[in-house]
């Protein structure tokens, strides 16, 4: 079992689109694969319930262990794509994390699941927290969505600087263009120069397209809502690149 996180200080930059296209291709491609909300507005769950608003289980049942992993986890309406939705008292869990002994909880109770699944998700809230630095350790590989904006770019040097600061392999994390508009001026320069800025980073954009917008209304993936649309293709080979690192 691969464990991949998305991860970004910042909100608002396409990671939970990212997570919830790259785990529905990742499931297509014959992958059986979960995708744990960790974050507490519970999009990627939006996202995969839609209408059906399934409510996840509350963090103490499993931080007790009253509750096993597997008793947390949905199926999808998509073959091989299983997802644990959100639940509120998630915001607490930076809390709890911190009042253990040190032992990585996340790779803890993901670690049953490794019969069943071989691809776990992470959809991670953006902050520098307890839960960070678990996600970091847990998760093989972690893709960072980075704006074409100096400001995008600047979290993106915090968090490298928070992975070398707490030793936590800053060479797994990968950073890649996100919602980039190439009719900014901006965008474009910082395109431009990607070779530089993110020398190690993937090379696939993901462009600011309105069908990733219309995940949220239809809550369905691009590749399903358009799949002749730069956006859908942009994902496949986004996951590409990631399928390579595993």
């Amino acid at each position: 079992m691969r464990t991949i996180a998305f991860y970004s200080l910042k909100g608002g930059v396409g990671k939970t689109a990212a997570a919830v296209n790259i785990a529905y291709l990742a499931s297509q491609a014959g992958y059986p694969t979960l995708l744990w909300d960790l974050d507490p507005q519970g999009a990627s769950s939006w996202y995969l319930a839609g209408a059906d608003k399934i409510k996840g289980h509350k963090l103490s049942q499993l931080l007790k262990g009253k509750t096993p992993i597997a008793e947390f986890i949905h199926e999808s309406d998509y073959e091989n794509l299983d997802f644990i939705p959100s639940h509120t008292s998630f915001r607490n869990l930076d809390v709890k994390l911190d009042q253990e002994d040190g032992s990585n909880l996340i790779k803890q109770w993901l670690a049953p699941l490794s019969e069943e699944t071989s691809l776990v998700v992470l959809d991670c809230p953006p902050s520098l927290s307890r839960l960070s630095e678990q996600v970091l350790k847990a998760a093989d590989e972690v893709f960072v969505p980075v704006i074409p904006t100096w400001l995008s770019l600047n979290s993106w040097k915090q968090l490298l600087e928070f992975a070398k600061d707490k030793k936590l392999k800053p060479g797994k994390l990968h950073p890649f263009y996100s919602m980039a508009d190439r009719r900014k001026g901006l965008h474009r320069e910082l395109i431009n120069a990607q070779d530089e800025i993110l020398p190690k980073g993937l090379k696939t954009i993901i462009p600011n397209a309105s069908v990733v917008e219309k995940m949220g209304e239809e809550g369905r993936p691009v590749e399903l809502l358009a799949p002749g649309s730069v956006a859908a293709d942009a994902y496949r080979r986004l996951w590409k690149e990631i399928n390579r690192l595993l």
